[in-house]
């Protein structure tokens, strides 16, 4: 079994542990809160920031981390970064000095312990493949946690994605676009990027009603149309008509993820690639900083 695959299976337990602690740093009600990350993490940023704002707890923005916007007034960062030695994430932490700042990790013996102000500790999480799984979806659990937004069985719920059946027909699907509303726009990045980091599919996402608006138009039979959550009214039955192959499920949008990696590791496998050792990718980016002159 490939280290992703373990990672994938630990995730209930991963969940577990998260939504029982109570870490320091993260915000307050009514904060003006900016999220950054990069790639996986930027995607999980996005989904609680939706998560946090619709619910009424305060204006929150995500943003990667190379395009964070230092100069506004936000009363809080909160970083995410599995590694700690992200450049861009240090980079964001650095020019926003000024801002007190939380960040989330899997390794505290990294810069990012002393680049954030206060630093959550998920090694638990911690992951070897370079493809992100547990870590990104026990950062979402915690958060979700701190937030009084996660059900109480959302562990179950994980264990649940692990033993049900993938769509039928998508391991021999030829293209994948995954679909969210609100927060789970986020989680339908991350299922798009999971599978092409693995298994280098043609994947796509967008919000649910922006579907409509053009992307449609590649909809056909042999490929996938995933919703993570309720589908907008009249769009699943607009897609089926179609003849693509759709995935709807009444698990909760997180667990569903884990859906979605188990497909990226399986169209891995059948393409005979590693879905630890993803084409072009390393498990943290840290770029060559310029010399001084």
């Amino acid at each position: 079994m490939s280290h992703v695959e373990q990672e994938i299976v630990s995730q209930p337990e991963c969940w577990r542990r998260a939504l029982e602690l109570k870490p320091a740093g993260l915000p307050e009600n009514g904060e003006r809160v900016a999220v950054i990350g990069c790639g996986t993490s930027l995607y999980i940023a996005q989904a609680y920031a939706s998560l946090r704002e619709a619910a009424g707890l305060g204006e929150t923005d995500a943003f990667a981390a190379s395009e964070f916007p230092a100069a506004r007034g936000y009363d809080r960062l909160v970083a995410i970064s599995r590694s700690g030695t992200t450049t861009e994430v240090l980079a964001a932490l650095a020019r926003a000095g000024h801002i007190p700042s939380t960040a989330l990790t899997g390794d505290l013996d990294t810069p990012i312990s002393t680049a954030a102000n206060t630093v959550v500790d998920l090694e638990f999480a911690d992951e070897k493949s370079v493809v992100q799984t547990r870590f990104a979806t026990t950062a979402l659990a915690l958060l979700r946690g701190h937030l009084g937004l996660a059900p109480a069985d959302l562990p179950e719920q994980a264990a649940r994605a692990l033993a049900e059946p993938l769509p039928e027909g998508a391991a021999a699907a030829g293209q994948f676009t995954f679909v969210g509303t609100g927060w789970t726009v986020g989680l339908a990045n991350e299922a798009a990027l999971k599978l092409r980091e693995a298994s280098g599919a043609w994947t796509e996402s967008y919000p649910a009603m922006e579907y409509r608006h053009g992307p449609i138009s590649i909809a056909a039979p042999g490929r996938v149309v995933w919703f993570f959550g309720e589908p907008p009214t009249g769009l699943l039955g607009q897609v089926q008509g179609i003849g693509a192959i759709t995935s709807v499920t009444d698990l909760d949008p997180l667990a569903d993820l884990v859906r979605a990696q188990r497909l990226a590791v399986e169209l891995a496998k059948a393409g005979g690639l590693d879905p630890d050792r993803p084409r072009n990718l390393t498990r943290s980016i840290v770029l060559a900083q310029p010399r001084p002159e």
